[in-house]
């Protein structure tokens, strides 16, 4: 068996690379929930729009929805993107970043990466603007932020916006303001093994209050609520609308991980930093960071890159640790092909084949990083 037909591990069995944390008293929220009026779209989801709001994003306005890819389409249609047009995006992202734009018949232009943080190169974005880009999409790998002034200075001459993919980025800040603060549109993922999890949700931030009421009626249909709720059952509806809201179930959930938010965030930092250290000092394994002082990062992920990639995950795999590479280069995905055929890649083809994500999460302790780190010194 290769390495690449390597199955899941099962949890009982060792280190294994993701596990969802769900706080203690989830299991009491839910009773609640499910012993009242409200299971679907209810006051628990605007209750956690408002607190994720005052925690994360300073002041942009906060939209529930049920999965981080329905945040990024909805954001997606508030920039106004429509077929035809052009947008840049990075080659390298979870699918769902770049998924929603073929829903709209947008032409994808991916950007090259940085090869030491794995994020989209700001080099890449100069060279493909166009008159005809109407955005930039950036991803924050790994709970790294991009280099967002960067950015900015790019985009800002040609009056392009940024719509940032923050699913890693939870609890990361960039010059002292935090991810979902600092671009009009900013979305967040609440999937299964994300920094905190509703099941599965999202979050759309947006700066702009106007177009709060758009955003939420585009997540339910392009109904009004409000105006539904009061009373007025023959509304108009104005524009195409989706079937993206949140649950009460899942604001349950959520509301409950949001009070142990700074613990699950300071352990996982203390991992990363152990990460850091122990491997730091090993000439063959680098791994991906970035001392620049405006960023601080949320450690969802810990990745390395290294030339014997395979080798060390077949032996991690033979001492009970999971590994994985997550992500994938979107160019290779049939459906993506051909915004790729004119364009390469040089420092994703250079890592491609190099980077390895290793266990880190709540069930993970110091000593089993420190346990890792070992055999990963040992074997490379």
């Amino acid at each position: 068996m290769s390495f690449k037909e390597m199955p899941l591990m099962p949890d009982e069995k060792g280190n294994v690379l993701f596990y969802p944390h769900i706080p203690k008293n989830s299991l009491t929220s839910l009773r609640n929930v499910l012993s009242g009026r409200w299971i679907g779209q209810g006051p628990l989801v605007d209750k956690f729009e408002k607190k994720f709001s005052k925690m994360f994003t300073c002041d942009s306005s906060c939209v529930a929805t049920g999965a981080g890819t329905d945040a990024l389409h909805i954001s997606y249609i508030l920039t106004g993107l429509k077929a035809g047009d052009e947008v840049i995006a990075p080659v390298f992202t979870c699918t769902a970043t770049n998924i929603p734009l073929l829903y709209m018949g947008v032409k994808i232009k991916f950007a090259d990466i940085d090869p030491l943080t794995m994020n989209i190169s700001v080099d890449s974005v100069k060279k493909l603007i166009t008159p005809k880009t109407k955005a930039v999409i950036c991803m924050h790998y790994a709970g790294l932020p991009c280099n967002m002034d960067e950015l900015k200075k790019i985009t800002s001459k040609n009056k392009i916006p940024i719509i940032e993919d923050a699913a890693h980025a939870l609890g990361a800040m960039y010059d002292n303001k935090p991810i979902g603060s600092i671009s009009e549109f900013t979305s967040f993922s609440f999937q299964a093994v994300k920094h905190i999890t509703t099941g599965d949700g999202g979050m759309l931030c947006v700066k702009n209050k106007k177009l709060l009421k758009k955003a939420q009626r585009i997540r339910w249909f392009g109904i009004d609520r409000e105006g539904k709720h009061k009373g007025i059952w023959e509304n108009d509806i104005i524009e195409v609308g989706y079937k993206y809201q949140m649950t009460d179930i899942s604001a349950s959930i959520g509301l409950e991980a949001l009070k142990s938010f700074k613990n699950i965030l300071n352990h996982r930092k203390k991992l990363f930093e152990v990460y850091l250290s122990e491997l730091s000092k090993n000439k063959n394994v680098i791994c991906v960071n970035d001392d620049d002082k405006r960023k601080k990062h949320s450690a969802w992920l810990f990745t390395i890159l290294l030339e014997k990639k395979d080798y060390l995950q077949k032996k991690l795999r033979e001492n009970k640790i999971e590994t994985n590479q997550v992500h994938f280069r979107n160019d290779k995905y049939s459906i993506f092909r051909k915004f790729a055929r004119n364009y390469k890649f040089p420092n994703m083809d250079f890592i491609e084949n190099k980077y390895l994500v290793l266990p880190l999460h709540s069930k993970v302790s110091i000593s089993n990083v420190k346990y890792i780190c070992r055999l990963i010194n040992k074997f490379i």
